[in-house]
């Protein structure tokens, strides 16, 4: 990730419901962009679900700007 405060999220989870609540208890305290699926690797269990954070921000407030 190119700055400071941003981040990269990948979960592993059993299910899509599983990783779809995580993320959206991502969502509640950051700035989070949403991922619409999950992925699921031929012959691993589970899903993958990738979503990208600015820690900077939190929901419905403006940017720090001390970044």
């Amino acid at each position: 990730v190119a700055r400071p405060g941003l981040a990269v999220v990948e979960g592993a989870a059993a299910d899509d419901d599983t990783a779809f609540a995580v993320q959206e208890l991502l969502a509640t305290r950051w700035a989070i962009a949403l991922a619409d699926r999950t992925t699921h690797e031929p012959g691993e269990p589970g899903v993958r679900l990738r979503c990208f954070l600015d820690l900077r921000q939190h929901p419905g407030h403006e940017a720090d700007e001390r970044a």
